[in-house]
């Protein structure tokens, strides 16, 4: 992400470190993946060679909608027919 930015805004390492308030060093790093940078500092960067950052809320659905999701999931199970258990067990006999 750092390094599109970057070459899109025709930046230079050193030139976006500068703007950025960061090293030219730990730029290096954050576009190589050797150490990720705070998100303070990431949208820092970003803004720097002239980006917007927009962050999205997704992913895991809140406690309330799992709890919910799990009622369904145990009403609809109640309605399943239930075998009764085996009287024997499934294995051969040994020899006598």
């Amino acid at each position: 992400m750092i390094r599109s930015a970057r070459e899109a805004a025709g930046l230079s390492k050193r030139e976006l470190a500068r703007r950025a308030g960061t090293s030219a060093a730990a730029l290096v790093e954050y576009e190589s993946g050797r150490r990720d940078p705070t998100t303070a500092t990431l949208l820092r960067i970003i803004r720097a060679a002239g980006g917007d950052v927009r962050l999205v809320a997704s992913g895991r659905p809140s406690d309330e909608v799992q709890g919910r999701r799990l009622l369904e999931v145990l009403r609809l199970a109640a309605h399943l027919p239930t075998r009764p258990a085996a009287r024997t067990l499934p294995y051969p006999r040994f020899p006598s």
